[in-house]
């Protein structure tokens, strides 16, 4: 099988008598497509599909993962039937039952538990592109709780509070031809993208676009950029307002834009005139003439591009600040809603994702009962900030940015304080591995009476479930990504083929449960694309309409605050003040300030005469995602071991040689990583994220490696240590210890 490079059409062998189908891949949030051959209902092959998204074969043939589709679809250790615990629970032994006696028994347990101690004893945890989103929140909504658990706090939904709070309505990117000049802040999309977003930018930058990155590494993006700024974990903020102050203080800002368009510029002005490039230098650790260039690079060359990925949404107390600050530097420059500069989104066309949710079926009584003490993150500043985007017709999705604390739930799960959380459901995720503070993840999960899981493998998370569910993969269910419900677009697909063995989706799992606890009103599709057909009603077109083309995207609508409403006024921007507030009326309501205000980095430099340094946690290496794919074996051949990253001077300070076995540690708990050489400032380490070892033995007291390299054993999410306004906690900074180990047995063979 290859791409023909004459007509750039998948080819496959002549002499077989299949049928082509188009399908996606759901190894990462692309959902890239494919021409998918099917002989007798099942999978022979499969080859990218140059007519729909994302329009490249290139995309596919740089990607490690999209032959998964066809190498898991068998797998011998895929879930294929519903599987019920016997044993104590972690013991990892399962029985095979029908559907019907798994669902009928869940919905029995369920419904008992809710007459005890209400609909809020039971909380959700949600994860990658292999789970649909919406119906999880419907059928919370239902069954009356507000604690969907989520690590939204660290992914994504910064961004999203900080541009509706600024701008009215998210923002994205618009790189295209107009990019004068790129920022891209705490992101690696040399490594983390694998789209034509990334070569989009490489062609830019080869063509004279000047790039600057913000990264404490020199990853592979950085070691392309222009201008390279390093500040040490936690001090991001410092740095953005350093920037902002030259850009004001040199009369590089845009006059006119702030002029019309912004509220608060002289307060703006004042806020960050201390917070000099020399004082940035202090604080963060980058040269001070680096900064200068920086901002005026940004600056002059406009339209600029400012993308910021999750290393900032990981920095807990100075997230807030630092995002905002991001927010004011396109704000000032005037790269908003500007071609290549940024998208001010749109409500979709098509169904709104809120829509989806149906808000409507959930008590407003039991919003009060949330277990997010946050004022932002919650249902009341939810309320505040979404009525200002309802005067434009837009509905910010509810669930995602009212998502509890999970710090705040899983202790409710251990101590029923302040009630009990008995049960939970596990859609396409992996707490264990993925959520903060390894240990209480563990001891909550140990105590609950029911946990459910729906996935594709036996996780160290589904390892403590009561039921196993098995989830339709890629190929086998329909498909449609709607960015959340904050832009209008939508991408997907139809399923190649039905469902193997007994796999379903989750759409069907959960649809099932609340056809049987009485909740049928809210479901009167009986299948998924039934549902589709209904989200793309309002444009008049079909889900199978949808499936042939695989995406749906108008063109980009630019300067809309310009344009007159229908009063003939300009429209202006979702905000208490029609403008775009560099002062935040919002966030001075629920308690904040009105212009960023950062806070010293809880670990301003590292100690290594006693043995300490400072530790990034997030670290993704391609071509895991997060927890998932280390039961491939050519990925693990290619990335065997879990490594610890630092610079070579470093390592030497502590005693230590580049492929050591080191132990790191602090109060929480420890990891055992191999040392590997990075660039990265001095008393700075980075260690991989997700690692487990699916070969080793399901079940306590290790979950098949889940406590030896997870660097989660030594995070925390307490509330207390927290951003105040939205709850993160904090992946990029935390003190450890360090010394040398000898090779763990588990990986003496490898």
């Amino acid at each position: 099988m290859s791409p023909d490079s004459a007509n750039n059409k998948a080819v496959f062998p002549a002499q077989s008598p299949r049928e082509l189908r188009k399908g996606n891949c759901h190894y990462c949030g692309y959902l890239c497509g494919f021409d998918v051959a099917v002989e007798d209902g099942r999978v022979c092959d499969l080859a990218p599909d140059p007519t729909r998204y994302p329009y490249d074969v290139s995309v596919a043939s740089r990607c490690r993962r999209w032959r998964m589709n066809l190498d898991d679809i068998d797998a011998p250790d895929r879930l294929n039937y519903p599987l019920r615990r016997v044993g104590e629970r972690g013991s990892g032994q399962f029985e095979r039952v029908s559907w019907d006696e798994a669902l009928d028994d869940i919905a029995r347990r369920l419904q008992a538990l809710r007459q005890t101690h209400g609909g809020r004893t039971l909380a959700s945890a949600i994860g990658g592109p292999h789970a649909t989103f919406w119906p999880l929140h419907r059928f919370l909504n239902q069954f009356g709780t507000p604690n969907n658990m989520g690590i939204g706090q660290i992914c994504w939904d910064p961004r999203i509070w900080m541009d509706a709070v600024t701008f009215g309505w998210p923002t994205e990117p618009d790189l295209c031809d107009h990019t004068g000049v790129m920022m891209l802040w705490a992101t690696n999309p040399a490594v983390s993208d694998n789209s034509l977003f990334w070569a989009q930018i490489k062609a830019k930058h080869e063509a004279g676009m000047p790039l600057v990155v913000v990264d404490p590494r020199k990853t592979a993006t950085a070691r392309l950029a222009d201008v390279h700024l390093a500040p040490w974990p936690g001090t991001d903020a410092f740095l953005a307002l350093a920037l902002l102050n030259i850009i004001i203080e040199e009369d590089l800002y845009d006059h006119g834009f702030v002029e019309s368009w912004c509220l608060g510029f002289e307060g703006l002005r004042a806020h960050v005139a201390p917070y000099t490039a020399e004082v940035a230098e202090r604080e963060t650790g980058v040269p001070a003439e680096d900064i200068r260039r920086a901002a005026r690079l940004f600056a002059t060359n406009g339209p600029g591009l400012l993308l910021s990925g999750r290393g900032i949404d990981q920095l807990g107390p100075n997230t807030e600040p630092t995002v905002r600050s991001l927010c004011l530097l396109r704000a000032v420059t005037g790269n908003v809603d500007r071609p290549g500069s940024c998208v001010v989104n749109t409500r979709s066309d098509f169904c709104q994702e809120a829509d989806l949710e149906r808000p409507d079926l959930f008590a407003s009584e039991l919003r009060a009962q949330q277990m997010n003490t946050t004022p932002l993150q919650s249902y009341a500043g939810y309320q505040l900030v979404n009525a200002h985007a309802q005067r434009f017709g837009c509905t910010l999705p509810e669930r995602y940015l009212t998502s509890a604390h999970p710090g705040q739930v899983l202790n409710a799960m251990v101590t029923s304080d302040p009630y009990p959380v008995r049960a939970l459901m596990v859609m396409g995720a992996n707490p264990v591995l993925t959520y903060a503070n390894t240990k209480l993840v563990l001891r909550a999960l140990e105590s609950l009476d029911l946990c459910v899981v729906a996935d594709y493998w036996l996780t160290p998370t589904a390892q403590l479930a009561d039921y196993v569910l098995p989830v339709a993969g890629g190929l086998e269910r329909p498909s449609c990504q709607i960015h959340g419900g904050v832009a209008n677009i939508a991408y997907g697909g139809a399923a190649a083929i039905n469902p193997l063995y007994e796999r379903r989706t989750d759409f069907e799992i959960l649809r099932g449960l609340a056809l049987r606890l009485g909740f049928e009103d809210a479901w009167p599709h009986t299948s998924l694309e039934s549902e589709y057909d209904a989200l793309f009603a309002p444009v008049g077109m079909s889900f199978e309409q949808f499936a042939e083309q695989g995406i749906y995207v108008p063109p980009a609508q630019y300067l809309k605050h310009e344009q007159p409403d229908s009063s003939g006024r300009l429209r202006g921007f979702a905000t208490p003040s029609g403008k775009v507030e560099l002062a935040s009326s919002l966030l001075e309501q629920l308690g904040g300030t009105a212009y960023p205000q950062p806070v010293p980095a809880a670990c301003a430099r590292a100690d290594l005469a006693q043995g300490k340094l400072v530790l990034l946690t997030g670290a993704r290496s391609q071509p895991f995602w997060a927890s998932s794919y280390f039961y491939n074996e050519s990925f693990r051949a290619s990335h065997p071991y879990p490594l610890l990253g630092m610079a070579p001077e470093t390592a030497q300070a502590l005693g230590l040689a580049e492929g050591d076995w080191v132990r790191v540690y602090n109060a929480q708990g420890e990891a055992v990583l191999k040392l590997a050489f990075e660039d990265m400032p001095f008393g700075l380490a980075s260690a991989e994220y997700g690692w487990w070892l699916p070969e080793q033995k399901p079940g306590a007291p290790n979950y098949s490696g889940a406590t030896l390299s997870n660097i989660n054993m030594l995070t925390s999410n307490e509330l207390e240590k927290c951003e105040t306004l939205i709850g993160t906690w904090t992946y990029n900074g935390i003190e450890a210890g360090i010394e040398n180990a000898s090779c763990p047995a588990e990986f003496a063979t490898v």
